[in-house]
């Protein structure tokens, strides 16, 4: 339940933070940025607005309204699921005994011999098909500790109402600017997770783990095995 709520979460959040970024596609670093202050970085797209400086000669729709209370809606919906997700798996020893790679895993060895059967296309065993590699549990837990935290804390530093009342949330990050530069590489990030993710899906059997995903119950093609 908690995984299909974050991927309604994730796509309208993906949506709508395009559709605020289209509205200024320039970033900055510090407390201050604005059409005359010189950027970080400029994306090459046009903006909806005809008073940022982009290089085009016409604007997209302004569709920034909609989109931002709708992003607001979908990240705290995207935190109260994360919320469940975490005191659940802390609750049934999820994390200890899914997640947190084993003793003899802990290593570069273990890591490169999981990414060597990747290239060579070794098909997953039935032991495998039941559990992560140290390859997934590594990337699973940098996105719920690290990533999930950091985006919704650049997010909360961006808000003018939860900066006046934590001011250090924005200023730890360098400004308000600097924590909407983190923010949106660290989505670029989560985004880039979400596509290998699916994509590793895809190549491993996308019935079977769509199976597995519903029903808990992981099933294994014997043939390719």
């Amino acid at each position: 339940m908690t995984h299909w709520l974050t991927v309604v979460c994730f796509v309208l959040l993906l949506v709508t933070g395009a559709e605020i970024v289209i509205s200024h596609p320039r970033f900055y670093w510090g407390e201050v940025g604005n059409v005359m202050t010189r950027p970080l970085f400029t994306l090459p797209i046009p903006a909806s607005r005809d008073t940022v400086p982009t290089g085009y000669h016409f604007v997209m729709p302004d569709q920034n309204g909609w989109s931002r209370y709708l992003h607001f809606q979908a990240a705290w919906l995207a935190v109260l699921t994360g919320l469940f997700y975490g005191v659940t798996s802390l609750w049934n020893g999820h994390f200890r005994r899914d997640l947190v790679p084993a003793r003899a895993d802990r290593s570069v060895r273990a890591f490169w011999n999981v990414i060597a059967q990747y290239i060579r296309r070794v098909p997953a065993s039935d032991a495998d098909a039941r559990s992560y590699n140290v390859v997934q549990r590594v990337a699973y837990l940098s996105v719920i500790f690290v990533l999930f935290p950091l985006v919704i804390w650049t997010g909360l530093a961006m808000s003018p109402a939860f900066t006046s009342a934590v001011p250090v949330a924005a200023s730890a990050l360098g400004g308000r600017q600097s924590a909407r530069t983190i923010h949106f590489f660290v989505s670029g990030a989560l985004l880039f997770f979400v596509v290998v993710h699916v994509a590793m899906v895809m190549v491993s059997g996308f019935g079977s783990r769509m199976r597995a995903m519903v029903t808990g119950r992981g099933v294994v093609d014997k043939e390719r095995v």
